[in-house]
């Protein structure tokens, strides 16, 4: 079973469409105890970094993706869920990340020609092998919604990157625990193998 962490930060229904869609028993919940013996646990979210670590710290739910991450039980973070993992971002300033992994969440910065937030399809690089991207093509695109970034401190836990006005993490993965900043759920046939290749594991 895949649990799927409801903590009201949205996004949530279309992850669980593509995970129904590949055949897997999905529940969403903010249960703890279903959360911690779930097979593997999805954190997706859409929203501004104080407002969801706010929510999660309301419902405890932080300490319950501590203990899951801890305990070795395969975790997938998307889009705001993959900048909550890490220590803080320029979005909240002052705001302490669940600080799971080790990196900077910081703004996209202003360039002649793009917008931001950053809205659409980009091709990514693929890098250090990750697990997620196996069967993926080089320079498959995928789709975007942030005004954020991931700079992680260990290069070798990026996967995959891209280039919008500057270099940005992608996807990252360190033992049992993957992110990624684009949305496999609407990204299309690469999106939906992207998730078979993390329910697979």
């Amino acid at each position: 079973m895949i649990a799927i962490i409801d903590y009201d930060a949205g996004n949530i229904r279309s992850v669980e469409k593509a995970l129904l869609a590949l055949g897997q028993d999905v529940t969403v919940t903010a249960d703890r105890d279903e959360i911690l013996h779930a097979d593997k646990v999805i954190l997706p979210g859409v929203g501004a970094f104080g407002d969801a670590m706010e929510k999660l710290k309301q419902s405890g739910l932080d300490e319950v993706i501590r203990e899951v991450t801890e305990k070795g039980t395969p975790f997938l973070g998307i889009c705001l869920g993959l900048q909550l993992l890490f220590e803080h971002s320029d979005e909240a300033p002052g705001v302490e990340g669940l600080g799971i992994l080790k990196g900077e969440i910081l703004r996209i910065p202003d360039k002649e020609g793009y917008k931001i937030p950053h809205m659409g399809w980009n091709s990514i690089h693929l890098e250090n092998d990750g697990r997620l991207f196996k069967g993926i093509a080089e320079n498959s695109y995928v789709y975007f919604v942030h005004s954020y970034y991931l700079k992680a401190e260990e290069e070798q836990i990026v996967k995959a990157s891209t280039e919008y006005t500057i270099h940005i993490h992608a996807s990252v993965e360190k033992d049992n625990i993957f992110a990624c900043q684009f949305h496999p759920e609407k990204s299309s046939d690469v999106g939906l193998k992207i998730l078979k290749n993390f329910v697979e594991l």
